[in-house]
């Protein structure tokens, strides 16, 4: 025991057609067939399992947010002078308030 079979006279049977090849040229597939050199096929991409890849879910250093509101004037202005590029003055109509979360 120990020995195997080598030369050229040695064959092989294709686990995937049956036909018989030289031994010499058969291959054996991923999945641990012994198939024709004509036959032979690489393993397919699809069949790795894929790569764990995450996002990062933690900030460094977090801080809680700061409740502070925003105070936005609203105003008409009173004249309009067409020599002047910018209104003269402006009347306040009012104080708005918008708080963000």
């Amino acid at each position: 025991m120990g020995k195997f079979a080598v030369g050229k006279h040695a064959f092989g049977i294709s686990d995937r057609s049956g036909f018989r090849y030289p031994l010499h040229k058969m291959r054996k597939e991923w999945n641990g067939f012994l198939v024709g050199y004509d036959e032979w096929e690489a393993k397919q991409p699809q069949l790795e399992p894929r790569r764990n890849i995450t996002d990062a879910q933690a900030l460094r250093d977090p801080r809680p947010d700061r409740k502070e509101p925003l105070n936005v004037f609203v105003g008409v202005p009173l004249i309009e002078d067409p020599t002047l590029r910018s209104p003269v003055g402006y009347a306040n109509v009012g104080t708005v308030t918008v708080e963000t979360s």
